[in-house]
């Protein structure tokens, strides 16, 4: 459950950013996925839209309805203050460094890297210790 506090920060963190509960228009809709019969019979998934901005908010985090109804309240807070100040959320920044990562290299950054693979190779070769002729 959400404690009381928690609740009020969310409060307070809504009405700093200007988000009236009247602008939000919230609807209750079947979850998909996994879960069998209980998520086709219950309506636990919230949507939430901010009618000054348009923000969509789907959430269907955990099994509990307010829980839920909760999280997207501070998805839709988190997604305005990127707008306001201008700057990518935590979470944009894991998927574009993912996407980085996952990026193919150009041919030029390859043969750089199996060069320097090479020397990292030679220098460890340089560090064995000397073989007798008996080997």
């Amino acid at each position: 459950m959400i404690g009381q506090d928690k609740r009020a920060a969310l409060k307070r963190r809504m009405v700093d950013l200007g988000i009236l509960e009247d602008d939000l228009i919230e609807r209750f809709i079947r979850g998909t996925g996994h879960g069998g019969q209980k998520i086709n019979k219950t309506s636990s998934c919230v949507y939430l839209q901010h009618q000054p901005s348009g923000i969509e908010i789907k959430c269907q985090a955990q099994r509990s309805r307010e829980m839920n109804r909760f999280i997207a309240r501070r998805e839709l807070c988190e997604r305005l203050e990127e707008i306001a100040q201008g700057r990518k959320s935590e979470r944009q920044q894991r998927i574009e460094k993912i996407r980085r990562q996952k990026r193919r290299r150009s041919r030029r950054q390859r043969q750089r890297e199996v060069g320097l693979k090479r020397q990292h190779g030679q220098k460890k070769e340089l560090r064995r210790k000397p073989r007798g002729d008996d080997h």
